[in-house]
């Protein structure tokens, strides 16, 4: 009877250490609204996903291979990255691993943010901003093509709970989380932080180009 406890005693452990290192290997990606995402990759572009495999990418310490997925693209627009079109990129081949699965018939548009590899290669995962072209805002699609790029050296600061407050001019707060529970709310979805002619940072909507000097959340 001890030998039989003692075995199922192991054997849970070993069941709860498993868990744990499945736990510890989940994705996780902390808010950001789709500027910081912008500034913060190598590559932002428009695409369709036109085919996907599973390759192999090298071996790790213990020997095992690497596999992840190649997906290939058709690019229809580049708004940040390097000379030459992205034809392909990778990533992990599980959402777990912060994996990415997008439709692979060449009918849905995407906008895809990534960075780019040492061989050059373009690596994308769940952290990025991965959304069909048609769920983006009309404010977003113009932040890609120069506000979001304006704005790089501003910092944005996510708030999720009170009190929250910025340290520095340059800094503009994020409160879709605190006010709607989520990171695609209305500062995401139509705002974008503009750095002003003297140096501070302020949220700026409206459809032309920011004035030297703006009012704070300005409107079209």
């Amino acid at each position: 009877m001890t030998w039989t406890m003692n075995r199922c005693f192991v054997t849970l452990a070993i069941l709860c250490v498993w868990r744990v290192q499945q736990l510890a290997e989940a994705c996780s990606c902390s808010p950001r609204h789709p500027q910081q995402v912008f500034c913060n990759s190598d590559v932002v572009i428009r695409a369709k996903v036109v085919g996907k495999q599973e390759v192999d990418v090298g071996n790790d310490l213990y020997g095992d291979s690497i596999k992840r997925l190649k997906y290939d693209i058709k690019q229809i627009k580049m708004f940040k990255g390097p000379s030459n079109a992205i034809d392909a990129f990778y990533t992990a081949h599980s959402s777990a691993m912060c994996g990415v699965s997008l439709e692979t018939d060449g009918r849905k548009e995407y906008l895809i943010t990534g960075m780019l590899e040492a061989d050059g290669t373009m690596h994308v995962t769940l952290c990025g901003l991965i959304k069909p072209w048609d769920d983006l805002s009309v404010t977003q699609k113009m932040g890609l093509t120069e506000r979001y790029q304006t704005g790089c050296e501003c910092r944005i600061t996510s708030c999720s709970s009170i009190p929250c407050m910025i340290n520095s001019p340059s800094e503009c707060l994020w409160l879709d989380w605190l006010m709607e529970k989520t990171e695609n709310g209305r500062q995401a979805k139509h705002y974008a932080c503009i750095k002003r002619s003297d140096n501070s940072c302020a949220w700026y909507r409206g459809s032309a180009a920011p004035k030297n000097d703006f009012m704070d959340v300005e409107d079209p």
